[in-house]
């Protein structure tokens, strides 16, 4: 079948469609609640992965060892869960994290800014039963709008509202959401997007290689070098410097890795995902 991903503004309706498009097609529905329920194995602390998956890391988080580790779990669960096949992923930069990949069908669901306030209005006016003022809807749709795009800038270098980052982008101003539900089941029947033993495998070499990235961010000896991890079929190549041999132990510990292969070389730059 195939990966949905679907990055959205805060009342376009992105929301409501990942979530009929998963139950419509039989996926697995990813939001921050399954996020969070998984992560708990990895032994983190759910307000600050909380914390850390919905906003941008503060000056100081960026230089903390945790945060590395904390951003690298999502990375990691992300993959696991791409892994899977059959899902939609709501957020948390899978547009970015999957490129490349050819049964991944990447969405972004927008609408203008003045409609969005408006539908957000009305419902938090339903939710708390009595009418919200326009100017919170207003502030709350800036503030997200500005809180996802600076996260995506700090995680991924990217812009998010890059179309090149996505396959297809959707308005709601005119498209109702039934439609796009409509279109999107339609794209992922296409050729195109139908799951290959190459695209399997492309998804676990990236999600082994987030493992080792993971291990070597809890790791007390290696949780504060700066080492690039690639994989490709079990074998896991290290760069960094003279201290990646304890890298190396540490990365033949983690299940699924058969060799592993050490580069020296210059400290590598801090990459996208990384604290």
């Amino acid at each position: 079948m195939a990966i949905v991903t679907i990055s959205h503004e805060m009342g376009s309706g992105g929301a409501e469609i990942g979530l009929t498009v998963a139950h419509r097609l039989g996926y697995r529905h990813v939001d921050h609640e399954v996020i969070l329920d998984h992560a708990r194995p990895y032994g983190v602390v759910e307000e600050k992965l909380s914390h850390l998956e919905e906003s941008k890391p503060s000056l100081f988080e960026r230089f903390d060892v945790e945060t590395r580790r904390y951003i690298t779990v999502i990375q990691t669960l992300l993959y696991e869960f791409a892994g899977d096949d059959n899902t939609v992923l709501m957020g948390r930069g899978g547009q970015w994290l999957l490129q490349g990949i050819p049964h991944v069908l990447r969405v972004r669901v927008i609408a203008p800014f003045d409609l969005r306030v408006k539908r957000l209005a009305e419902r938090l006016t339903i939710q708390a039963g009595e009418r919200v003022h326009p100017r919170t809807a207003t502030q709350a749709v800036r503030r997200d709008d500005a809180d996802k795009s600076s996260r995506m800038r700090y995680l991924c270098d990217v812009d998010l509202n890059d179309p090149r980052l996505y396959d297809v982008m959707l308005n709601t101003e005119r498209l109702t959401f039934d439609a796009a539900v409509a279109l999107l089941i339609d794209l992922v029947g296409q050729p195109e997007l139908v799951t290959t033993e190459a695209g399997k495998q492309v998804v676990s070499d990236r999600e082994l290689a987030s493992k080792v990235e993971v291990a070597l961010a809890t790791h007390p000896k290696t949780r504060k070098s700066r080492i690039t991890v690639e994989a490709r079929q079990g074998v896991v190549t290290l760069e960094g410097p003279t201290s990646v041999d304890q890298a190396g132990q540490v990365a033949g510990g983690v299940p699924g890795v058969r060799e592993v292969k050490i580069r020296r070389g210059a400290v590598p730059a801090v990459s996208p995902f990384m604290a």
